[in-house]
């Protein structure tokens, strides 16, 4: 199984000056950077393949991975257009989707605790996995997960009024794809970019794979495992003062 990180973009809801910006997966919890906490938690799941999808400065990111001498190195990808959507992220690792084998894939700026990468991995046969956290706030900023009869039916922010279902939750932002699955997904995304959508977000294309049911897919419940997104500044502060003291320590120290 190989791990893709999305991490191209800029990060502007930060609301950060010019000269600070940086890409999200180098905020920094605990003196510990998001990417070294995603490799950490990917080598003690056993996943040394991993892929990550750059942009926005991304020598800064280049220069984490010399800091941390991270062994495999992991493979960069290269989004120029980074200001785009992030299905056009997700296309520029099309190879990466279809060369076989499982697929993890993950926003870089997610500060989770190990247990939410243990729902993610179990399991030894291949398998497609979403996951969902029952706990979230309501508003139009969560990626809404519904699921009705165990099938996963749903996911946007928006939900359709009226729409039918058993469970909603907000989506962790991390989705696990056996080699059909990521190939369909690759298939998918080609098409919003020749089709003009290459400014849509990712999540638009991995619902169409979960409403076209093609593939079957396992929804695993997180709820009550800690984790965030960091989307906006009161994010940073929500995750240093509120989540980061409720994670497991890290099994894995070093590369």
């Amino acid at each position: 199984m190989r791990a893709i990180i999305l991490a191209a973009g800029r990060g502007l809801r930060l609301q950060l000056p010019e000269d600070q910006q940086l890409p999200k997966c180098l905020l920094r919890f605990g003196h510990m950077s998001l990417l070294e906490r995603h490799l950490r938690m990917l080598k003690s799941a056993g996943i040394d393949e991993v892929v990550l999808a750059l942009g926005f400065r991304h020598p800064l990111v280049e220069v984490e991975l010399d800091r941390l001498r991270w062994q495999p190195r992991p493979e960069i990808v290269l989004n120029e257009r980074f200001d785009l959507g992030s299905v056009l992220t997700v296309h520029t690792v099309a190879d990466a989707l279809t060369r076989g084998g499982g697929v993890l894939l993950m926003d870089a700026d997610v500060l989770y605790d190990e247990r939410i990468m243990a729902a993610l991995v179990a399991g030894e046969q291949p398998v497609n996995r979403v996951l969902l956290d029952r706990d979230f706030e309501a508003g139009d900023e969560p990626v809404k997960l519904c699921v009705r009869a165990g099938v996963p039916i749903e996911l946007r922010k928006q939900v359709a009024p009226g729409l039918q279902f058993d469970t909603i939750g907000e989506s962790v932002g991390f989705f696990r794809f056996d080699e059909a699955g990521a190939r369909r997904l690759a298939a998918l995304v080609a098409g919003y970019v020749t089709g003009g959508r290459a400014n849509m977000p990712h999540e638009e294309a991995v619902r169409d794979l979960l409403q076209e049911r093609s593939q079957i897919f396992e929804v695993t419940d997180v709820t009550g495992a800690p984790w965030i997104e960091i989307d906006y500044s009161e994010d940073v502060t929500r995750a240093a003062a509120q989540v980061l003291p409720l994670l497991q320590p890290l099994s894995v120290l070093r590369a």
